[in-house]
């Protein structure tokens, strides 16, 4: 399912068309989870009781950061993403709302899709912007489509990035996340250097001892499973 489902307008002008930021709402209405709903209600209430210290000491949760834990599982989210289109998906769980853009350029990003400011849902917008901007119509929050990083409004941190890559046959793959502000190299060796040392090696994580073997080769991912694991990068 693609994130430009919605109504598409002009480029966004300051107090725009009304009725453009009411469809917006209502897509972001629909997919924020009940989860991230609980989100908001933490932040805004535990902001209310410490003052927003909770925020700043790292009590309350960062939006849009993946839970802590084990690897996640690489998963195809489509066979296929030209230029200019995007796709909205679940990763790494079924909650996890994140949206992957082919810019015109051909370059693949991928990003979490809850805004770091309330944990309202980010939208794809292909009309705004020089190359199309990811967009909280919650707050007016904008974010930069090749790096995630805020471009406007309230947001204190930029998108989590989701690491996709694209096989040899086309198909895009996640396999990977980051936390707000983490570089995708960074984020890889965090969850790969626990379980995956050998893999971490290979890929030239920092203090990580022993095994660089090549790990056994895992099916291909032409297979119809769609969490399994990717074969090589293209």
């Amino acid at each position: 399912m693609s994130v430009t489902e919605q109504q598409q307008g002009g480029e966004h002008q300051a107090g725009g068309d009304p009725r453009e930021a009411l469809q917006d709402r209502i897509a972001a209405d629909s997919l924020t989870t009940r989860r991230d709903y609980l989100r908001i209600v933490t932040t805004v209430s535990g902001g209310l009781a410490v003052g927003g210290i909770g925020v700043a000491a790292g009590i309350l949760h960062r939006h849009g950061d993946g839970e802590e834990g084990q690897a996640p599982e690489a998963k195809r989210i489509a066979q296929r993403l030209p230029p200019g289109e995007s796709i909205a998906f679940r990763y790494p769980g079924e909650e996890d709302r994140a949206v992957a853009v082919r810019l015109d350029d051909g370059t693949l990003v991928g990003y979490s899709a809850v805004c770091t400011h309330l944990a309202c849902a980010v939208l794809w917008r292909k009309d705004r912007g020089r190359e199309g901007e990811l967009y909280c119509p919650c707050h007016e929050g904008v974010f930069d489509a090749r790096s995630g990083e805020v471009t406007a409004g309230p947001p204190p941190r930029g998108l989590p990035k989701v690491v996709v890559i694209e096989e040899t046959d086309g198909s895009i793959w996640a396999v990977g996340t980051t936390r707000s502000g983490e570089s995708v190299e960074a984020g890889l060796c965090r969850q790969l250097g626990g379980e995956r040392p050998d893999l971490a090696a290979r890929i030239g994580c920092p203090d990580i001892g022993g095994g660089a073997e090549s790990p056994p080769r895992a099916p291909g991912p032409g297979a119809s499973d769609a969490t399994e694991t990717p074969g090589r990068r293209a």
